[in-house]
């Protein structure tokens, strides 16, 4: 989605949402010299499974909405690991909505390798909606909009598994 495009508001039937799946393999750049996936990496899997659910929505991370540039910068971002990953191995990113407050979003991610029943990754990402001023790039906390907000909700405390990230 171009950045610079205008959201539209989808005047059909809303969707509300407090998870998603998003599937994939490592790949060989991603791993190291031990050939197990690099630490960081797992934060990219966490930013693009994010992507991935506000495609969803028809929403974005970065877009003119509302007559302004909204965006989500990250203000906290974590993970803990419990078995590696190695090139070829297929995995699920599964994103859950942990909390949503006025102004910002935080997800919890549970890494899962296939045919392995529990997550061997998990971690946490807090976004704050922000609004991105033209002409100094400024950004200044904003409450979510109404269009967003009433997409998104936080997922049933049942379904969290990382108690101890908080």
């Amino acid at each position: 989605m171009n950045p610079e495009s205008e959201i539209q508001n989808p005047k059909s039937e809303i969707i509300v949402a407090f998870e998603y799946r998003y599937k994939r393999r490592v790949e060989f750049s991603e791993t190291d010299l031990a050939g197990i996936v690099h630490f960081s990496n797992y934060f990219r899997y966490m930013e693009n499974a994010e992507h991935e659910f506000l495609r969803s929505l028809c929403l974005s991370v970065h877009a003119r909405a509302e007559g302004r540039l909204i965006s989500w910068p990250r203000v906290r971002a974590e993970c803990s690991y419990d078995a590696p990953l190695a090139f070829g191995d297929e995995f699920e990113v599964h994103l859950l909505v942990r909390h949503k407050k006025r102004k910002s979003i935080s997800y919890e991610f549970h890494f899962y390798k296939a045919a392995v029943e529990r997550p061997i990754a998990r971690g946490i990402v807090t976004v704050v909606c922000v609004a991105i001023d033209a002409a100094t790039g400024k950004m200044s906390a904003i409450t979510i909009p109404e269009f967003v907000d009433r997409q998104i909700e936080a997922a049933p405390a049942d379904r969290l598994l990382c108690p101890t990230l908080d």
